[in-house]
């Protein structure tokens, strides 16, 4: 599943706070890739599709579609998480053009 900004944002009560660590991926409320220096790229070739780092992307703006795997640049902040994971070394940072 794509990311994608949720209209309805709970309000924060007991009834509302998520039962588990943390709300589904992909739970997003505003765009907050302004500060990134450093974005991943994937490449399709050696990517086998396993979604570890989708699995690990703190912010959920990995997502797979038609079977490959894509960034969501405006929710990605560049972390390089799932760079790290990726036993495939199918995810490479690269610096952010000006």
């Amino acid at each position: 599943m794509k990311p994608y900004i949720r209209d309805n944002v709970p309000i924060w009560n007991m009834e509302t706070c998520p039962k588990n660590t943390s709300y589904e991926a992909g739970f997003l409320v505003s765009k907050n890739s302004g500060w990134r220096e450093i974005r991943p790229i994937i490449d399709s070739i050696k990517c086998t599709g396993c979604l570890q780092c989708y699995l690990y992307c703190p912010d959920g703006a990995i997502y797979r579609e038609n079977g490959k795997v894509f960034v969501d640049y405006d929710f990605c902040k560049g972390c390089g998480i799932c760079s790290k994971i990726c036993k495939h070394d199918s995810i490479i940072m690269k610096v952010e053009r000006q």
